[in-house]
């Protein structure tokens, strides 16, 4: 008699496709949004981005506000020069968002979760 075990089917390029989509929708996100004090665009930037995460990400993200002006050596360490800008760490790759974050479909096709 054989001890092997049976080999294993293969999966098709469409089911490891929808497996990594079912994965994916389930991934924490990182973020980082740094802002310069309480200026009118970057007051806009967090309310974006709050509602952006809070109606496509609920539940499964974490997103750290950094102002620019309170901690520059975050700001410094990261590279950013530039506010508002966002930082998605987690899931990988990571992406920056510079300026305008009030285009949504932008946003949401950078951080993948739409496409």
């Amino acid at each position: 008699m054989n001890d092997r075990e049976p080999p294993t089917k293969r999966k098709t390029t469409t089911e490891a496709f929808e497996e990594q989509a079912a994965n994916r929708s389930q991934e924490g996100y990182a973020l980082f949004l740094y802002v310069a004090g309480l200026t009118p665009r970057s007051t806009l930037a967090v309310e974006r981005i709050r509602a952006i995460c809070d109606r496509y990400l609920r539940g499964r993200y974490e997103l750290t506000i950094i102002d620019l002006y309170l901690q520059p050596e975050m700001a410094r360490q990261a590279q950013i020069v530039v506010a508002p800008t966002l930082v998605k760490q987690i899931p990988s790759p990571m992406r920056m968002f510079i300026g305008d974050m009030t285009d949504e479909k932008r946003i949401l096709h950078g951080l993948q979760i739409v496409s």
